[in-house]
């Protein structure tokens, strides 16, 4: 695989994987209270441990676009 090949691959990565946390953040603003009365049928908890978990779980996933999508982008761009 090119340099070239690989630097599209992981735009595209990148685009898709922040438009999925976007849409997650915009969803647990606007829709949050459906999201948690649907999953407190399943797992009961408070909601304030619902906002934990969701909110870690962006932070991770975040973490993790940062990682293995756009540092890898950044540096095939510098190196050329």
């Amino acid at each position: 695989m090119d340099t070239q090949t690989l630097k599209t691959f992981l735009m595209g990565c990148t685009i898709l994987n922040v438009l999925l946390l976007t849409g997650s953040f915009l969803l647990w603003i606007t829709a949050g209270d459906f999201i948690y009365r649907l999953h407190s049928r399943w797992f009961p908890m408070p909601r304030e441990t619902f906002n934990q978990v969701w909110y870690l779980f962006l932070g991770i996933y975040k973490l993790l676009v940062y990682v293995f999508n756009i540092v890898p982008w950044i540096v095939l761009m510098i190196l050329g």
